[in-house]
């Protein structure tokens, strides 16, 4: 009667986080024996943004784009990004990896809580949060000992064409299989740091999603798994499915493997709920290879998957900025270094300035 109660205690926790917290997104990390290491990741979202690649080079002077005291600092990486832009101006960096193969993922969590804004700390806009972050560390543990002083602050910029905040919280992920988990929770930046740590969904926070999974874990997904789209069910199958991938010595077949986790808990096309941007149709998926330098994309739009190889393209200093915008009725095929073309430097969305 115990074990049942327990199992009614919880399953009605998941119910209730299910009802209330159905969340968008998914990312795994896979290391194979091999020692390739590879992150993907899935983007839902109830309105289609236009989406482009981006590559830019080491070099490039920044600023944080907050009305006061922004953070400035020069890009020591050159990294390969998505960039989505929304009324027509209004862009941010949402996934990436640099060429040192720190992998960056911008995703959607309801419990965010930013830390009230100090002016005497550098302010970084959530637009350009995830560059600040390509550009300037090569691995997990280095961009976590940063944070971890609290150096700069993140300051969101409101979403475009929505009532909501940007309520993120980011995954780092690196060659050599490490990764990290940070969330801003009541104005803190708390962060799960661990190679353990491979995936994420969203809500509820990082902290409760472990709890849930170690329930699930313990019945087994051979026996049962959680099937809805909502976040703690794909925590749950994401966990199992890439825990049971096979050890491959074939880079395509790696790939394969973690695609076929992130396909798996995809949201299929449906009516979005503006009200819950969390329930939301996946637009498009991305695998980085931090082993082999490359990076793959597929749009829900396509039936073609995309690659970047990043050891093709020359990051060094003034070596231009390129992109490759997506079109809805894109026709690119993979490899797709060729088709990026040379660019101005692009104009991240930022921090209004609030009137008094």
């Amino acid at each position: 009667m115990k074990r049942r109660g327990n199992f009614l205690t919880v399953l009605a926790a998941v119910l209730l986080l299910s009802v209330t917290d159905a969340e968008a997104c998914s990312r795994v990390v896979h290391q194979f024996k091999n020692g390739t290491v590879l992150t993907g990741r899935s983007m839902d979202w109830f309105v289609r943004y236009p989406t482009s690649l981006w590559k830019f080079p080491r070099g490039v002077e920044r600023e944080g784009l907050t009305p006061r005291n922004p953070a400035r600092w020069t890009s020591r990486y050159g990294s390969v990004v998505v960039v989505q832009t929304a009324a027509g101006t209004q862009s941010a960096t949402a996934d990436g990896i640099n060429e040192k193969g720190l992998a960056a993922n911008l995703m959607y969590l309801t419990e965010t809580k930013y830390p009230k804004r100090n002016p005497k700390v550098p302010g970084v806009a959530s637009s350009v949060y995830l560059q600040y972050l390509l550009d300037n560390f090569a691995t997990v543990a280095e961009a976590v000992k940063f944070l971890n002083k609290e150096a700069v602050q993140i300051v969101p910029v409101p979403i475009p064409e929505s009532e909501h905040l940007p309520t993120m919280h980011i995954a780092l992920s690196d060659a050599t299989g490490d990764s990290a988990i940070v969330e801003f929770l009541d104005g803190k930046t708390v962060i799960h740091h661990s190679r353990k740590y491979r995936v994420m969904t969203n809500s509820p926070i990082y902290e409760k999603q472990l709890t849930l999974t170690d329930y699930w874990r313990a019945i087994g997904g051979h026996s049962f798994l959680p099937g809805t789209r909502n976040s703690p069910d794909r925590f749950v199958r994401a966990s199992f499915y890439n825990e049971g991938l096979p050890e491959t010595n074939s880079t395509r077949e790696a790939i394969a493997e973690v695609m076929s986790v992130i396909r798996n808990v995809s949201s299929p096309f449906g009516h979005p709920d503006p009200r819950k941007p969390n329930i939301s149709t996946t637009l498009w998926r991305v695998v980085a290879d931090h082993t082999h330098g490359r990076y793959y994309y597929e749009s829900t739009l396509s039936p073609n998957v995309i690659w970047v190889d990043l050891k093709k393209f020359d990051f060094a200093p003034g070596s231009g900025t390129k992109v490759l915008h997506l079109g809805e009725e894109s026709d690119f095929c993979g490899e797709v270094n060729a088709h990026f073309e040379a660019s101005k430097p692009l104009e991240f969305a930022r921090v209004p300035e609030v009137k008094p």
